[in-house]
């Protein structure tokens, strides 16, 4: 009650109050502002997608191979690993027991009993060998050059000898021959008939298919009469279906040939097994299909093995290198744990990176406010940078597991073009936030973020300027130099016995790695500059050198156009380049700059005093003073229109717009305010915003040094006698007029570097109107 009784109290509190009221109505402002919604909608997705990018729901895995365990590791809960081995060997062995499938085709077996009766009858009607066919007695055996070899043995020397026996089995003097063939025929059909169950194989079939004796085999017989009836399998070995092993003895051709099951064929047993192998075709057919089919179905009816670790189990002893099973069962402990966190840890883990990411974002964000306007206030701009931001986590976080262990590389790829694009503290910030959040979601030591910030302090403090290629490349390898350095002494004071850690080959192999990788990224940088300074509109050096070269086609159609202007544009260079320098400044940015500032008045150049020839007319004395500066301000959008034709950068384009600002065009001001003053009804001719230059003005300091330049080494021209004193005092007038007319409010030069601009110049045009001697002239002779 005391406190909301006192005078001073309550005045307190209404101040608070009007403070909270400004706040507020100035957050409402904001928000009400649509570009700044859309710009913090930009970093409102661009925190999201890092929060994906980082797996924010999940805590990070922290073993690396290679990585030493100095206390050991052991298993904090129970958790179950594939076992790839041992799976694989019973889905094999499961594999193995599916047998090889083939298709029956038994009208080819049917068909063999027509074909030897036909040879008998031939036989029969024979009354000598040599009127049989050659087919027919190669097929019974009768030509000894094309007897199979096998059955050389079972045959008489003489085949008369065997066609006489043949003759006596299928014909007799009653000539009842055609009852013998038959009986023949019926009993060779019995002896036959197993074949229609088991068949005959191709022994390539088996050879190709790598078949081996005792492997299971499945003969399919397809159902002709019923086909929804389904098909028949009968399962056998590679011996029911050879058919050098259906004719041997324990065969199921041989065997009944054997032991007189047919007693009438018995005597034919030679030339039937020799005919049989002549004429039994191939009936078996490998259905490769099915078999690949149902090997396949076995082997994904094996469930996969696990090999269960219980908690406490050691999973790496204590002063070992983490190996590649080691990493594999702490992969798997750190997959199980995972799926055992609860819903409301995530939730509590995925807000506490979520805030972590905020922060960040504001601390970069009031960098950006502050010091790259044009960056934060423009949503494109944005964009690109929070774009390589992105791409730069998700790469380093992809690269930093094995084998790549690659993180450093995007990491200082994305600091070296900050520092070429932006500036150095711009990068140097960027690389404290890109290593914090590489680290927190790598799992990374504090000594790895040593490493990094080290490696991206090198780059930053060396690319103040990039002249050539090269120093990009040097950059790459004293950035290799002090990742090896860094991360090889970090290991090493880590190490309780340092003779041991000099010459351990993990922590060197791992030093070199970043090192190479470091070297690399300079490489990558120095191959993509151009593409660099394209999507981020800005030049460097390299580029400036490029371009400062009198062959390129702009500087050469100006010089043959506009001769005056170029000269002029010459002298601006050297001022501004010199003034620029003073300051701290980009004077080759500036030199290079003025080289193009005018190239719009060659569209025009008799309109310009500087490419008037001397005791010419002026075209203006023809035109009112309206007319004549829309064509001087003209040259402005002419020369932009150039530059965007000729593929000029961005930069060089701002200085051409910019090189004059808003400035009044003065003298065609004046004559428009003296024919105002003889004619009253046109005093609309004379207002002044109708003779100045649309601008913008100059939004850097090189842009002001160069409208200075520009000014002053115009003027300069129009003096009589540029002797120091009037030279200075001109100098001073044009400084002091364009700093009240608040040409320098856009940029960031200070009074006093422009007083350091102005002595610059005065220098410069002193020494370019110095005086010389008189030289005495020759006396007559």
């Amino acid at each position: 009650m005391a406190f909301f009784g006192s005078k001073k109290s309550r005045t307190a509190l209404a101040a608070s109050l009007r403070d909270s009221s400004k706040l507020s109505s100035r957050l409402r402002e904001l928000l009400s502002n649509r570009g700044t919604l859309s710009r913090l909608s930009v970093c409102l997705l661009t925190i999201l997608i890092l929060m994906v990018a980082v797996e924010s729901w999940k805590a990070p895995f922290r073993y690396r191979l290679g990585m030493f365990s100095e206390h050991g590791i052991v298993a904090n809960s129970t958790f179950k690993v594939s076992n790839p081995i041992e799976t694989d060997r019973q889905r094999t062995q499961k594999e193995s027991e599916v047998p090889y499938y083939f298709k029956q085709q038994p009208e080819l077996i049917e068909k063999l009993p027509g074909l030897l009766q036909e040879d008998l009858v031939r036989i029969a009607n024979a009354k000598s060998l040599d009127e049989l066919n050659a087919d027919t007695r190669a097929e019974l055996g009768l030509t000894p050059s094309r007897r199979l070899e096998q059955f050389v043995d079972q045959f008489p020397e003489e085949p008369e000898q065997t066609f006489a026996e043949l003759k006596s089995l299928v014909s007799s003097p009653d000539s009842k021959d055609t009852q013998k063939i038959k009986d023949l025929i019926d009993d060779f059909t019995e002896l036959i008939s197993p074949l229609l169950i088991y068949g005959i194989v191709n022994e390539n079939d088996l050879t190709q298919n790598q078949i081996r004796a005792g492997d299971n085999i499945d003969i399919v017989h397809e159902n002709a009469d019923n086909p929804n009836k389904g098909a028949t399998v009968t399962p056998v070995t590679t011996f029911d279906i050879r058919l050098p092993d259906q004719l041997s003895a324990s065969g199921v051709i041989g065997r009944p040939l054997n032991d007189n099951t047919f007693k009438r064929l018995a005597p034919l047993k030679a030339v039937l097994s020799h005919w049989i192998h002549f004429q039994a075709p191939t009936t078996l057919v490998y259905d490769s299909e099915r078999t690949l089919k149902e090997r396949k179905q076995a082997r994904n009816q094996v469930e996969e093995i696990f090999d269960t670790f219980q908690r406490g189990t050691i999973l790496v002893e204590p002063g070992q290198l983490i190996d590649d099973n080691q990493l594999a069962l702490l992969r798997a402990e750190y997959e199980a744990r995972e799926k055992a966190v609860p819903t409301y840890e995530r939730v509590i883990r995925v807000t506490i990176i979520f805030l972590m990411l905020v922060v960040l974002a504001v601390l970069n964000g009031y960098h950006l406010l502050r010091n790259k306007k044009a960056v934060a206030r423009t949503v494109s701009r944005l964009s690109i940078y929070l774009s390589v931001i992105i791409l730069t986590i998700f790469l380093a976080r992809l690269l930093s597991y094995d084998p790549w262990r690659a993180e450093v590389l995007p990491l200082v790829v994305t600091v070296m073009v900050f520092a070429i694009v932006y500036d150095q503290m711009m990068a140097i910030l960027t690389a404290l936030s890109l290593s914090l959040v590489i680290c927190l979601s790598t799992g990374a030591a504090l000594g790895h973020f040593v490493v990094l910030m080290s490696v991206s302090a090198v780059a930053v403090t060396s690319l103040g300027n990039v002249s050539s290629r090269s120093t990009l490349i040097k950059l790459g390898f004293g950035m290799g130099l002090t990742y090896f350095l860094v991360y090889w002494g970090i290991n090493l004071i880590n190490s309780q016995e340092l003779s041991n850690g000099f010459f351990d080959q993990q922590i060197v192999w791992e030093s070199l790695q970043g090192a190479g990788w470091c070297l690399a990224a300079g490489y990558l940088v120095a191959g993509s500059l151009p593409f660099i300074e394209s999507l981020f509109g800005v030049v460097t050096d390299i580029s400036l050198l490029e371009m400062s070269n009198v062959s390129h086609p702009l500087l050469q159609e100006l010089v043959r156009r506009a001769p005056g202007t170029y000269n002029h544009s010459i002298s601006v260079a050297t001022i501004g380049e010199a003034a620029a320098d003073k300051i701290g400044a980009n004077g080759l940015l500036v030199r290079v700059a003025a080289y193009y500032h005018d190239i719009g008045k060659m569209l025009k150049p008799q309109y310009f005093i500087e490419n008037m020839a001397q005791g010419s007319g002026s075209l203006h004395d023809n035109l009112a003073p309206a007319m004549s500066t829309l064509i001087i301000i003209g040259h402005v959008k002419d020369g932009v229109d150039l530059a965007r034709q000729h593929n000029l950068p961005q930069p060089i384009i701002d200085f051409i717009e910019q090189h004059h600002g808003t400035t009044l065009v003065e003298y065609f001001f004046r004559e428009a305010e003296k024919q105002a003053d003889l004619s009253p009804d046109h005093k609309t001719d004379a207002e002044e915003s109708s003779f100045r230059y649309p601008g913008p003005k100059p939004q850097t300091r090189e842009a002001g040094v160069m409208m200075l330049s520009d000014a002053v080494e115009s003027a300069s021209r129009t003096l009589s006698d540029p002797t120091p004193k009037r030279i200075k005092s001109l100098v001073h007038s044009l400084v002091m007029k364009r700093l009240l007319d608040g040409q320098f409010n856009e940029c960031s030069l200070t009074l006093s570097e422009i007083n350091v601009v102005e002595e610059s110049l005065v220098k410069s045009l002193i020494g370019i109107y110095h005086g010389r001697i008189k030289y005495p002239e020759e006396r007559s002779a």
